[in-house]
């Protein structure tokens, strides 16, 4: 696949028209079969989730944390692919993996002190550019940081609204 061809036009029709590079994405979460689950529609697949077993669900499906998680890991490894590519570097391989700690207390209102959400998130990655120098490693790296969509909204946040009906 040449991506650069793929998305010359894409690039050229948001130059000329800035607000047709302005999208909404959508998800929808709805109550699942199972007690404290739930099918999340993402208007093109529907990934089921869960309660984590340290909060008292099954813990045989992913939870939300795992899920961001993952958007974080999918992203941050399809950016790094595409910035390889569009660079021209050639790589074996490119693999991201994201841990991130949580304290249940704070979830659970077990201590109020206690943190609710991630406390710290960790990504490591695995390139393989056999042929590539320490400055286009780096310049992947600057690029993959500043370009990833999940790594920028978590590490300079946009504001949350809730509306309840």
């Amino acid at each position: 696949m040449d991506l650069r061809a793929t998305q010359e036009p894409l690039k050229a029709g948001y130059r000329a028209d800035p607000a047709s590079g302005k999208i909404t994405l959508v998800a929808t979460g709805g109550q699942g079969d199972e007690p404290i689950s739930c099918s999340v529609d993402l208007g093109r697949a529907i990934q089921e989730a869960q309660a984590h077993a340290g909060v008292g669900g099954a813990g045989t499906g992913a939870c939300s944390g795992d899920m961001l998680l993952g958007a974080l890991a999918a992203c941050s490894q399809i950016t790094c692919q595409m910035v390889a590519a569009a660079m021209g570097l050639e790589v074996r391989h490119i693999r991201v993996t994201v841990e991130g700690d949580l304290d249940l207390r704070g979830t659970l209102g077990v201590d109020r002190d206690a943190p609710v959400g991630f406390t710290d998130i960790r990504l490591a990655f695995d390139v393989d550019a056999p042929g590539a120098t320490e400055e286009q490693l780096d310049g992947l790296r600057r690029r993959t940081e500043r370009y990833c969509v999940v790594m920028r909204t978590l590490t300079d946040p946009p504001p949350v609204t809730a509306a309840w009906d």
